[in-house]
Parts: structure tokens; sequence; C-alpha cells
């Protein structure tokens, strides 16, 4: 499958008072052209700061970036300016974010802030449309991520709509444009269980319909499993495992992943959930070797010493862990 963006040993620190936070150490990722791909892992673990890496829109300062690259269709975005890359992705990238209050503008309506993304989506193609063109392709959208009465809607300001219709509505402006890349970081983080399932049932529907790429950011695995291909599991700032999200979820290899699905509730009555002890990680100061050995099992003398490089499994997945190397013991 060809890759439509690939990050490779991304390191990404920031710069405060006390010191720097090396957030992201040499993370790599891929994701193919009509690939759905999801990214696991605890708040705080840099989900968002590799999104916002991709976007080429983390503050600089007081964000580092120390080394790797980020591709898309090729092209280093970490290399281009930011006029560039917003030329570049104007009208193949779009991303939703968990907070919409943050994500729109409380003094425009709805309505004003769609048009301006159609109108600028349109100038990337060349194209001219006029004002009934643009109010229709916006009712349109709006209407297809099951919003009710979107004419009325696009009349609002961002306030007055409860916060599922404002994230129908960052779910639109998203997907007013044909995109190939949708990056979305727990698009229903902050919403009744209800709420989240009909908004990712209908984004599910439009990714299908449109063969769109994706990246899911989500901690929460029942998310992941039910709409991605494939995934990746983070950890302070590290990618720990990689594999086909049916695959790694049934045959966990690392073991954080593995303390991850232990700690997920049971309702069964069938047990009960086990924690993973400690906490993650200082990044003033992280563990040397695996970052995850101080909390680890099965740690070894060699994982505080020497960072784990991936190791091929025979499902054709790749784990982060000296467990798997042939040559220790």
């Amino acid at each position: 499958m060809e890759s439509l963006v690939q990050v490779k040993a991304l390191s990404v620190g920031f710069r405060v008072f006390e010191g720097m936070l090396r957030v992201l150490d040499g993370i790599s990722l891929r994701i193919g052209q009509g690939e759905r791909v999801g990214l696991v892992g605890e708040t705080g673990c840099g989900k968002t700061t590799t999104v916002k890496s991709i976007l080429r829109v983390l503050p600089q300062p007081p964000a580092v970036i120390f080394g790797g690259e980020v591709l898309f269709r090729g092209k280093d975005v970490l290399n281009m300016s930011r006029r560039a890359v917003h030329q570049l992705y104007r009208s193949s990238v779009a991303a939703i974010f968990h907070d919409p209050l943050q994500a729109l503008n409380p003094v425009f309506t709805v309505g004003t802030q769609r048009a301006d993304i159609v109108r600028d989506w349109a100038a990337s193609t060349g194209k001219r449309l006029s004002k009934k063109e643009v109010f229709r392709r916006c009712v349109e959208t709006l209407a297809q991520t099951g919003m009710p009465d979107p004419e009325r809607i696009m009349t609002c300001y961002p306030i007055q709509l409860s916060g599922g219709m404002r994230q129908r509505v960052c779910i639109a402006e998203a997907l007013v444009r044909p995109v190939e890349l949708l990056l979305a970081d727990e698009p229903t983080t902050n919403l009744d269980v209800t709420i989240q399932d009909q908004i990712l049932r209908k984004l599910d529907e439009l990714v299908e319909e449109r063969q769109m790429s994706v990246l899911l950011i989500s901690h929460s695995l029942g998310v992941v499993v039910d709409l991605t291909e494939r995934v990746y599991i983070m950890y302070a700032g590290t990618i720990v495992e990689e594999g086909r999200t049916e695959e790694l979820f049934s045959r966990p290899k690392h073991p954080y992943t593995q303390g991850l699905l232990k700690s997920i509730p049971k309702l069964t009555g069938e047990g009960i959930s086990q924690g993973i002890p400690g906490r993650i990680p200082n990044y003033l100061n992280p563990p040397s070797g695996c970052r995850f050995h101080p909390r680890c099992e099965h740690v070894m003398p060699l994982c505080a010493r020497e960072k784990p490089s991936f190791v091929e499994l025979e499902t054709r997945g790749r784990v982060a862990c000296h467990l798997y190397r042939g040559d220790v013991t």
C-alpha cells in the first residue's frame, strides 16, 4: 500500500522554565492511501503533539523539533514554510480536535466560518463559487452529519449549540471539502456515550463513503477497534507496538499493551480490572533505555541501559521490547 503520510524518527520537546520536556522520542508511523490507523495511549503520552507535528501547527517556541521527518506525499513538511504547508494541505488534509469550543470562533456564526472554508478550498482548486453554491454545500455537509435543521444552525453562534451539535459542526467543517487525510484527535471526548456513538457512526459512514485516510487519536480502545484497521500503541512519547487492530488487541505482545488491556473495566463480573502500577514518567528527566521499564513487571537490567529497537512479528506487526530479541535471555 502506497504511503500518504510517513513520520520518521520524530523527536519533539517543549522548553519550559524548569528545562526541556522531551515529549516525543524518535517516533515513526505510516498512514497508507485509504487506510484507517489508530494511535492509542494514556493522556499525556504525546498523541496530540504527534498530530500537531503532522499539521505543522506546533508553536515554536516553546516547541523544539530535535530531528526527524514528516512526509506528506513524499514532501517533508518540517522543512517547508508555513505558507507552503498551507498550500499543500488546504485541499488535502482536515483535522477534528477534541474541544469544539476551541476549534470554533465564538464571534462568528457557523455559516460565516464554514463559508470561509469552502471559499478557501474553491480558490485552491481554481474554482469560483457563488454565494448560493457555498451556502448549499455548507448545508449539505451539515445535514450529512445528522444535524437537525442545518439551515437554522448556519445562523447560530457556537455558544448557542450543545456539545454534540458543536462537534457535528467541526466534523462538517473538516469534511466540507474532499480531503485525502482526516486527523481526528479524540473527536468525542467531552460527549455523553449516546451522542458519542451517533457521531462516531456518522463519521465512519462519511469516511467509508469518501475513501479517506484517517489517523484516529484515542484512549478509548473500543472506538479504535471499531473504526481502524491498524493501530500504534504509544507510551511516554515512544511507539511501543504496532499491528493489525484485531490481531494486536487479541494477542498483545508489549507489556504496556498487555497492561492497558487488563485495565479495561469488566462488566461481566469475571474478575476485576488491573491497573498498571506507577505513573507516566516526568518528561524533564525521562528514564534511560526503555521508558516503560520502571513500571514493567518483566524488567531486565538491559531495559534501563538500552532503548529497545523494533522486532518484526510473524503477524506482520512490530514490538519494541527486549523480551522478543533472540539474543536476550
